[in-house]
């Protein structure tokens, strides 16, 4: 019988009250318990002599009691000196009974395990495991192997979870099938792996030879093996899906290409070599009578947003209506400004459906949507909700993924099922992520990369200054906007509240103004009504304000070409990857630009590490890759938030170097071993991938 069909109750001591517990970790059944694997060991293998002791470690020593005392001071104490003929040893309990200090009586011989602190005129160890010696050969016999510390919830103490793998261990043992190898033999042969049994036989109790360092790390070839198999069966699930996708009927857009030709003239500007490729992939895709599911990462500033409107423009050519869904409001609202400005004049009507459209200009919204008569629509969740129907939906354009997830942006498809066609998907990422990376987590999508900036594009100086040079900043700033220039000053708070934003941003305005007599100042917040802010972002594009200030509503879509330095303030309070996105609203002109990053000191190391990082290097790939080093991929892909891609084993920063073969591996089993597939995606997502609904 299969351990993952065994109920954890099938153990002694799991009853309904331990069943309770153990579902705290996620253990409901013998296959969880096994792959419930340790966070540390410790060495109760050997006796340690008290002479070589150091602070720090965690040792077995084993001695005779010379003497125990209660020491009142501040605190009541159990004070015990032992010696085992290389040195002394004193144990310390804070919490004692009578029994403890009998069990401690002089000339007792005990072993002990726990953590080595400096102590006064000894080392010493509190609260110490402790085992009496009484010549009894069972009970000095040592263990065998590491003794595993596994992570573990309130009221569930190690000795515990440790009888009860002991038992799914056994039955491991007993029934090496139960728990079948899903691996084929060419990719553990090519690998030296060991079989799944035999790698949490050991990850379990490791010898004591082995590196105790390189277990801790998780890079031993034990737990490699199992983060491999983890891996692989995430990238096969996301292989299914595409497949699952792919099987399903999409609209061929095949259009004339007259708007295009039009919308191209009408640009003030060439597109790129890397966007001219990048178009002909999402083209190619357009015209396939299967929905299109690709992914386009490019720098900040590559002109993403202007390959989304030609892709659009393919679906209305087509007679289709086209969605392009952000992740705020401000997002929204710039992308449906650029949008109009570029699509109007096409004699097209583009949409805004955001949270905020309410009432009339919400039923009117929805009316064209409905009808067909808007062939653009620009939108933000609220495009999911209920009572959004689209006459007929061809192209979603989905701006910043990793701010959504899977099964967000699945859910737009049910929107778009008309004639029973899902519509393609266009999905849009300013945070690159590695290419190797990109083949674990995004596996579902074909990916495209925009890696060429527009020509004539300066890269932007980094300059780290503290609060404490703020006049000097602030004169800079004059002088810019005397020679003719224009700059952002970015204001940030640690509160998310808009409100607090909001004021600092205005209390900053007035301090400026006061300071900067001549200068032409403007104002844009979240708070302000889109009107305001549509107004006060045109008048600085027609260079009519000289200094913008700002909160980080500006990060993105902004393109102002004059703008030529940017000061950011209380800059270590942002991430990598925000503060790269601020960054990219100056140095769009010919002019040489500066981003003056000023911080409040002193600075955690890891705000020094992020100002460093923006010091040297304008590379947005190299910066998502540092992100990623600092915050790891979780957070990066917005997972933690959407649940998608929860890892047991394996670590996608750590193991990184595994996803090439995991590649192969998962190319092989396609092709030679299909029937391993669903069987590898239950042992480690169970049913978190629902294909059918998908």
């Amino acid at each position: 019988m299969a351990l993952d069909s065994q109920p954890i109750t099938r153990l002694k001591g799991v009853g309904p009250r331990m069943e309770e517990k153990l579902a705290k970790l996620g253990v409901h059944s013998v296959r969880d318990l096994l792959f419930h694997l340790p966070a540390r060991y410790q060495d109760r293998t050997r006796i340690t002599p008290i002479a070589t002791l150091r602070p720090g470690d965690n040792v077995m020593i084993e001695g005779e009691v010379q003497h125990t005392e209660i020491k009142m001071g501040r605190r009541r104490m159990l004070l015990s000196r032992i010696s085992d003929g290389s040195g002394l040893l004193t144990l310390r309990f804070f919490y004692f009974n009578s029994g403890q200090q009998n069990r401690l009586s002089q000339g007792q011989r005990v072993r002990c395990f726990g953590e080595i602190r400096g102590g006064g005129a000894t080392l010493e160890i509190i609260h110490p495991e402790i085992k009496l010696i009484n010549g009894n050969s069972l009970a000095e016999a040592l263990d065998e192997s590491l003794t595993p510390i596994y992570p573990t919830t309130e009221g569930l103490q190690q000795p515990t979870l440790r009888k009860l793998v002991k038992q799914a261990l056994e039955l491991l043992a007993h029934a090496e099938e139960a728990l079948p190898e899903l691996l084929p033999a060419e990719t553990r042969s090519a690998h030296h792996y060991p079989t799944t049994a035999e790698a949490i036989q050991f990850i379990h109790y490791p010898p004591p030879e082995v590196s105790q360092a390189e277990l801790e790390a998780g890079t031993h070839l034990a737990q490699q093996r199992l983060a491999f198999e983890e891996l692989l069966a995430h990238q096969l699930s996301l292989r299914e899906l595409h497949r699952h996708i792919r099987q399903q009927g999409g609209p061929a857009l095949d259009g004339n290409g007259a708007l295009r030709k039009i919308f191209l003239q009408r640009l003030p500007f060439p597109l790129t070599g890397a966007q001219q490729r990048v178009i002909t992939e999402i083209n190619q895709d357009l015209s396939q009578p299967h929905p299109m599911q690709r992914l386009v990462q490019g720098d900040v500033g590559s002109g993403k947003t202007v390959v989304a409107a030609i892709a659009a423009l393919t679906a209305i050519e087509a007679g289709y209506q086209a969605v392009l869904m952000a992740p705020t409001e401000l997002l929204a609202e710039q992308h449906y400004q650029s949008f109009s400005e570029w699509l109007a004049p096409l004699d097209l009507q583009v949409s805004l459906l955001a949270g905020k459209s309410k009432g009339k200009q919400r039923q009117e919204a929805l009316a064209n949507l409905e009808s067909g008569e808007a062939q653009m629509i620009v939108g933000t969740h609220a495009l999911f909700q209920q009572g959004v129907e689209f006459a007929r939906l061809g192209l979603v354009i989905i701006d910043e993924q990793h701010r959504f997830g899977v099964h967000q942006r699945l859910a737009l498809k049910e929107k778009g099922a008309a004639d029973n066609l899902l519509p393609h998907q266009l999905i849009m990422t300013a945070t690159p992520i590695p290419r190797t990376l990109a083949m674990s987590v995004f596996a579902d999508l074909d990916c495209s990369t925009i890696d060429e900036l527009p020509p004539g594009r300066t890269p932007v100086e980094t300059v780290v200054v503290p609060d404490t040079r703020r006049p000097e900043v602030i004169q800079r700033i004059h002088s810019a906007c005397q020679s003719g220039r224009q700059v952002y000053w970015v204001c940030t708070l640690i509160e998310e509240s808009d409100l607090l934003q909001c004021q600092a941003a205005e209390d900053a305005e007035i301090e400026l103004r006061d300071l900067l007599s001549g200068v032409r100042i403007g104002l844009v917040h979240g708070r302000m009504k889109s009107s305001e802010k549509e107004q006060i972002m045109d008048a600085f594009k027609r260079a009519e304000i000289d200094l913008l200030v700002a909160t980080t509503v500006i990060e993105v879509g902004v393109d102002v070409a004059n703008a030529s330095l940017m000061v950011i303030e209380n800059s270590e309070r942002l991430g990598l990857a925000q503060l790269h996105q601020l960054r990219g609203r100056v140095g769009r002109g010919t002019t040489r630009s500066s981003c003056l990053l000023m911080y409040h000191g002193p600075l955690s190391r890891l705000a020094k590490s992020r100002l460093s990082i923006m010091r040297e290097t304008n590379d947005g790939f190299l910066i998502a890759r540092r992100d990623l080093e600092i915050r790891g991929p979780g957070e990066v892909l917005g997972t933690r938030q959407t649940g998608d891609i929860t890892l047991q084993v394996a670590d996608l920063l750590r193991d990184e170097q595994l996803l090439p073969q995991v590649e192969v591996a998962s190319e092989l089993i396609q092709q030679r071993y299909p029937q391993l597939i669903q069987p590898l995606i239950q042992r480690w997502i169970g049913k978190g991938l629902k294909f059918a609904d998908v």
